[in-house]
């Protein structure tokens, strides 16, 4: 008689274990996508950008942020083709989302970090440095330790007043935003960064308290607002980022912020935890991917500049258009 609930609980054992595995595959998926679409905008906001060579933000209703910048973006070819990795990475982030801790799940989109500066490099031909390599695989050590410690979560129901909150959460990250973005360089890129990772951050939350994928449920969820609305805000906080500022740079503070916070939400208010026994080995993880982050954002600064720069000039010259140098 024992051996019938034994095999249901084997049953049940494996499910979870697929689940699990399912996650990890879709996280590191979604790592890649945004970390591949980040270089590609890059190129084309600079491409698109109309900022004065002196570093003067130009005058719009909402200070520096450019709403015309996303219209220029939408006739260069990689911008298109970001927007549709970005897309496929964001389906696969949900799906991670939903069987996995917020902390486990942003700290494995944080390798994205990681893609971006060797990606980076081949296709802005940045030269990364040995502890630019060592960081990268700091990262890629530090997600490893985070999967293997991370157990098969559900999606936590939390009040009404919970996912409203988010929505004025965004508001004022939108405020911030077009603060951030009258700022002088070099404060400039890494305060949009950082504003725009909180708004990726709760996009993440959001995702995460979603009652449910149907229209009727979407449309009476307040959380469903809440993600459309973050997700425009932050994307268009992070273009203005990138224009005329480092990628890596840019990207680092928004990995940084999307992933601590919504990891203390997720811990504080939607029951998210640990394997049993594992809660160091998360922590490991957790501060090691953060760690060589700063590092990437750290020493790959000056070169990357510099070599967009270039860049911007060949692209100058293939256009027709003079470069500021020749034109004096």
């Amino acid at each position: 008689m024992a051996w019938p609930h034994g095999g249901i609980r084997s049953g049940n054992a494996q499910r979870r274990v697929i689940d699990v595995l399912a996650s990890l595959v879709a996280a590191v998926v979604a790592a890649l996508c945004y970390g591949v679409a980040a270089v590609m905008q890059a190129v084309a906001v600079r491409v698109a950008s109309r900022r004065p060579a002196n570093g003067s933000q130009p005058a719009t209703a909402l200070g520096g942020v450019d709403p015309g910048l996303i219209v220029r973006l939408l006739h260069q070819w990689r911008f298109v083709a970001s927007l549709g990795l970005d897309t496929l990475g964001f389906v696969a982030q949900l799906v991670a989302l939903r069987r996995m801790p917020l902390f486990a799940v942003q700290a494995m989109i944080a390798a994205n970090l990681a893609v971006t500066a060797v990606f980076a490099a081949w296709m802005i031909h940045v030269e990364l440095a040995w502890r630019e390599w060592l960081a990268v695989a700091g990262v890629i050590a530090g997600v490893g330790l985070l999967g293997s410690s991370a157990g098969a979560e559900g999606a936590t129901g939390v009040s009404p007043q919970f996912k409203l909150a988010l929505i004025v959460a965004v508001a004022g990250i939108a405020v911030l935003g077009v603060a951030a973005s009258r700022l002088r360089d070099p404060l400039r890129t890494p305060v949009l960064g950082a504003v725009a990772g909180l708004g990726y951050g709760v996009l993440a939350v959001a995702a995460r308290v979603l009652t449910g994928f149907s229209p009727q449920e979407l449309v009476r969820d307040p959380a469903a607002y809440a993600l459309a609305a973050a997700g425009i805000v932050s994307f268009m906080l992070y273009a203005t980022a990138l224009e005329g500022g480092s990628v890596t740079v840019a990207t680092a503070l928004v990995v940084l912020v999307e992933t601590i916070p919504p990891a203390i939400v997720g811990v504080m208010f939607l029951g998210d935890h640990t394997r049993r026994g594992l809660t160091g080995v998360a922590v490991l993880g957790f501060i090691l991917a953060v760690l060589c982050a700063l590092a990437l954002a750290r020493f790959g600064q000056t070169d990357e500049e510099e070599a967009a720069a270039r860049r911007g000039r060949l692209m100058q010259a293939a256009d027709g258009e003079p470069s500021p140098s020749s034109a004096m």
